[in-house]
């Protein structure tokens, strides 16, 4: 009667043992899979930690190289040159970028309007002239300067073009920007200089820093 009640407790005790022993492995691989998940999403948390850095580091880089490309090109244009026009026609003078190249389309020494065209590197075809953008266009016109200017008045009403009044050398002018036509937006300077009107312009925003500081050393012969 002993022996069957030893037996009893063994077999519960093995039961007992069988049952933790099961439970112990199942926690352990519970912990396990837990480790192994979080160990995935510290991994994958930090590739994307690491994408992020290096994705900043990359974009800093590009930035301080298009920083010191745009610093480099400011000084490639110094020292600048100067323009000067035709003495009959006030002699307008400025400086410009020495990186532009300078076209005479028409020289005016048989009369007429005087016109040229400057550009970075090289001065792209004229053929379209009405719609090719140009860095600057120069004309000393014969025409009087208050009816030039009434040529604008519409595109202003419009609020195409918007206008300030300036001093240019010592006398008044006109700046405008905005857009001129369909395919040029950009800004210009229109001035008296004597009988005949000035007119600077530039084709595009991208060329108006350099035009704003262009036009600041305008001189003529009054």
């Amino acid at each position: 009667m002993k022996l069957k009640k030893m037996t009893t407790y063994n077999k519960g005790a093995v039961d007992g043992w069988m049952i933790s022993t099961i439970g112990l492995i199942i926690l352990v691989l519970g912990s396990g899979s837990l480790a192994i998940w979080a160990y995935m999403n510290y991994n994958e948390a930090k590739t994307d930690i690491d994408g992020k850095i290096a994705l900043a580091k990359a974009e800093a880089k590009k930035e301080q190289a298009e920083v010191d490309e745009a610093k480099f090109a400011e000084r490639e244009k110094e020292p600048r040159r100067e323009f000067i026009g035709p003495d009959d026609y006030g002699r307008l003078s400025f400086t410009y970028p020495k990186t532009w190249s300078v076209y005479i389309a028409k020289d005016a020494r048989k009369g007429g309007d005087y016109e040229a065209f400057l550009h970075p590197v090289q001065v792209p075809s004229l053929e379209n002239e009405a719609t090719q953008q140009v860095a600057l266009r120069v004309q000393v016109l014969n025409r009087d300067y208050s009816e030039y200017i009434k040529d604008y008045e519409g595109l202003i009403e419009d609020k195409k073009l918007e206008s300030k009044s300036v001093n240019v050398y010592g006398d008044t002018g006109i700046y405008l920007w905005g857009a001129f036509s369909e395919d040029i937006r950009g800004s210009a300077i229109v001035f008296k200089l004597r009988d005949k009107t000035v007119v600077l312009r530039t084709d595009a925003d991208t060329f108006r820093p350099d035009f704003d500081k262009l036009i600041e050393t305008i001189t003529f012969a009054k």
